[in-house]
């Protein structure tokens, strides 16, 4: 089957959009220079960039280092101990902060299941627990 640019947009045999390339190419190009420019700005400020590679920071919970966020849906967690609502993308980006600081946990694949190994220290977990807490809304349901 021959594609040509007037085909753009139709399914190709293997059941992909021919459309989905191009639009990856767009993607990566428009991260390359989101990194480029995040370089450039860290430089002038005096830091710099550290590429990490952010795997499972948007499952674990922050401050117990304990996987809650199992399905993609879930964008809230209720925590009854601390009487928290912990919003997916907050607790996702205090991961990837302590990724950068390198104080985050390493996560194990064992026979299909996710084991953290590591701790967490007590000042730091108060710490993340504070900002959560002022941070927080209470649930409505």
């Amino acid at each position: 089957m021959k594609l040509s640019f007037l085909d753009e947009g139709n399914y190709l045999p293997n059941g992909q959009s021919a459309k989905s390339g191009l639009n990856k190419s767009w993607l990566d190009a428009a991260f390359g220079q989101f990194f480029k420019t995040l370089e450039y700005i860290a430089e002038k400020a005096g830091s710099a960039v550290v590429p990490q590679k952010p795997a499972y920071t948007s499952m674990l919970l922050c401050y117990r280092n304990e996987i809650v966020f199992t399905d993609c849906g879930m964008r809230s967690y209720w925590d009854e101990q601390h009487s928290l609502m912990v919003d997916r993308d907050i607790n996702a980006s205090i991961n990837l902060k302590k990724l950068g600081l390198d104080i985050f946990p390493k996560i194990k694949r064992r026979s299909g299941n996710l084991s953290v190994v590591g701790t967490i220290d007590d000042s730091t977990a108060k710490e993340i627990l504070d900002t959560l807490h002022r941070a927080a809304k209470m649930p409505t349901s």
